[in-house]
């Protein structure tokens, strides 16, 4: 775990800087996500505003007053009968990786899902050999379930995405119990 106090909470307006300079270092020299520009701290603010005005987890872990990673859950498609699944976002800074931080904060918004009555967690991983990720996901329960063979094209080369699964509460072992999110498909 990183030295110092470490704090997990709700991302905050006041941290649209942090998230940008963490995901846009990901977008400019990782694999992890297939988004090749790094988005501006006023776009990373409107796409958290969008993730938490569905009540959905937008989370940091804070070392010591700064922000240091970030996880999140979407909606993991738009149409109606996906509202009891989610996809997981979780990014840490090249300074702290390795360090537990990207456990940590994940483990939270998977807990935070759970108390929404949610049934899966989706992780769709950039780059099969982002071992890391793949890793992270597994010790946090997630299973593998395939792979989808060059479907991206950065940095010179051709990517696969790696489909991981993690039920949540009873997963598909009953129905329902809630609501689940708002979609209205598109």
């Amino acid at each position: 775990m990183a030295e110092g106090v470490t704090l997990v909470r709700a991302a905050t307006p006041q941290d649209a800087g942090a998230l940008a300079a963490i995901y846009g270092h990901a977008c400019l020299h990782g694999f992890g996500t297939f988004e090749e520009a790094a988005p501006t701290p006023e776009e990373m603010a409107g796409r958290m505003a969008a993730i938490q005005a569905r009540g959905l987890p937008y989370l940091v872990a804070e070392v010591e007053g700064e922000v240091l990673a970030m996880a999140y859950a979407g909606p993991f498609r738009p149409r109606a009968a996906y509202r009891y699944s989610v996809e997981d976002s979780v990014y840490v800074s090249p300074r702290a990786q390795g360090q537990g931080l990207g456990r940590l904060v994940l483990s939270a918004v998977i807990d935070h899902c759970e108390g929404m009555a949610l049934r899966q967690m989706m992780a769709v991983i950039g780059d099969s050999e982002n071992l890391g990720s793949i890793r992270l996901h597994e010790s946090l329960g997630f299973v593998r379930q395939g792979v989808m063979r060059s479907v991206g094209y950065k940095h010179g080369r051709w990517l696969d995405i790696v489909m991981m699964q993690r039920p949540l509460n009873s997963g598909d072992a009953s129905p329902p119990d809630a609501g689940g999110l708002q979609l209205s498909g598109f």
